[in-house]
């Protein structure tokens, strides 16, 4: 081999060798740009994330927003009237056959069956008392009685014509 053959083949490997470090700088540079990048977010979860961080509320100005707030007060009526306990009924022995029979036909927790030795000193105590424990809820010697019965569905007109409808009842 001639000398210049040497020079052309030791300038042909260098030339080769840059272009090695040079395909290897760029796979190590697309490999670290790559992993910067965020993974691609999954559809169900941004809608799970935009529900989570969506605004409770709203702010409603002019007449446009006094036709927004009182459509959002009738619907907030409607859901809420929706949740009342037993369709709403206003008959006391619907709420007590449903509910109340569980404790107050056997006694349990201390609570008053349907008999007048039950209800004697309980009556003299008046029937605005006896609403309001009905309604809030009672803890003393005598036993327990859970805020509506345990139902908090119930409203206090529904507990109130349960318990009239429960001592008018007594035997």
């Amino acid at each position: 081999m001639r000398n210049y053959d040497l020079e052309f083949l030791k300038h042909f490997s260098m030339v080769i060798g840059f272009l090695v470090l040079v395909t290897l700088g760029l796979i190590i540079g697309a490999v670290v740009i790559h992993n910067r990048l965020p993974p691609e977010v999954d559809p169900a979860v941004a809608q799970r994330t935009e529900r989570r961080i969506a605004p409770v509320g709203a702010v409603y100005a002019g007449s446009t927003g006094a036709a927004a707030q009182a459509a959002a007060a009738a619907a907030a009526a409607a859901k809420a009237a929706s949740q009342v306990a037993y369709g709403g009924t206003l008959d006391g022995s619907v709420i007590y056959n449903n509910l109340c029979a569980g404790c107050h036909n056997s006694g349990v927790g201390g609570a008053p069956t349907l008999d007048r030795a039950h209800w004697g000193a309980r009556i003299a105590q008046g029937t605005e008392t006896l609403h309001r424990h009905a309604i809030e809820g009672y803890t003393g010697a005598a036993g327990v009685m859970p805020p509506k019965g345990g139902n908090p569905a119930l409203t206090d007109e529904q507990v109130i014509a349960t318990v009239d409808w429960m001592l008018e009842n007594i035997q």
